[in-house]
């Protein structure tokens, strides 16, 4: 990973769109603050496109979609696309998965959730459970005491042992049944909302994140930005970003924000 002045100039004022993680990359200690909104506004301002690529549930990004400035947002670790039109006071809503076989697995993932409770004590269901569609969040910091490496990935290997794919954020394991990711939806929700081909134009696009389930995405991103805090997963990221910032979180989002509109 390099820093964030090795981003060249040039391809920097190239940057059609910024792609970003929320939780520890454009958020802080849990939290949005004022400058990191602040950012995503000026982004939208300078016509990029704007989308979050997120872990978080559906009823989250319903509300992100319409609220935040942003064009699309991405959501449950790539299960669905929400975009909403403002003119015509509509949300697109697309999922990887029918609505019968979404209500299957809920009812799985409820048996699999009371598994990893009794099998790795200090874990917890994640507190917005109850606004997802289609994944399992297991919370290991969040809401409470940090917990060991070894519980984190005991908790990985439940859900895998299970027919679960399982992906580590910086607060959650989440774990669902399918093959889809982050990367995938982005893809489909770039070809159906906006006409682009992400293979062809990837490089005219900025993804940022801070964890291991954002590696698709760094790994397919050329201008892929990590903000500082992703050091805490050195060697254990399966695809590190091109570049990483000098600030952690939110003041790293900021950061590179301004390293790109600064060329514009």
């Amino acid at each position: 990973m390099q820093p964030l002045s090795a981003f060249a100039v040039e391809a920097r004022r190239a940057v059609r769109g910024v792609l970003c993680d929320i939780d520890d990359t454009v958020t802080s200690d849990g939290r949005l603050t004022a400058a990191a909104y602040d950012a995503l506004e000026r982004l939208r301002t300078a016509g990029l496109v704007v989308v979050p690529i997120t872990g978080r549930p559906a009823g989250w990004c319903d509300h992100i979609a319409r609220m935040w400035p942003v064009d699309a947002v991405v959501g449950e670790n790539g299960a669905f696309y929400f975009r909403y039109d403002h003119a015509a006071r509509t949300m697109r809503r697309q999922f990887a998965d029918a609505p019968p076989i979404r209500a299957q697995h809920r009812a799985a993932l409820q048996a699999i959730a009371a598994e990893i409770l009794a099998a790795v004590p200090g874990a917890a269901i994640a507190a917005d459970q109850p606004y997802r569609e289609t994944d399992l969040a297991i919370d290991f910091c969040e809401d409470v005491p940090p917990l060991p490496d070894a519980a984190v990935q005991r908790i990985v290997a439940i859900m895998q042992s299970r027919g679960l794919t399982a992906k580590i954020s910086s607060i959650h394991v989440n774990g669902w049944f399918g093959d889809y990711d982050k990367l995938a939806m982005t893809r489909r929700l770039f070809a159906e909302c906006f006409d682009t081909d992400l293979d062809v134009a990837r490089t005219h696009y900025v993804f940022a994140g801070d964890s291991p389930n954002d590696a698709p995405m760094f790994g397919y991103f050329p201008h892929a930005v990590g903000v500082a805090n992703i050091r805490a997963f050195s060697g254990r990221l399966a695809q590190e970003p091109a570049y990483v910032t000098a600030g952690a979180a939110g003041a790293g989002f900021v950061e590179l924000v301004n390293a790109l509109l600064g060329t514009k």
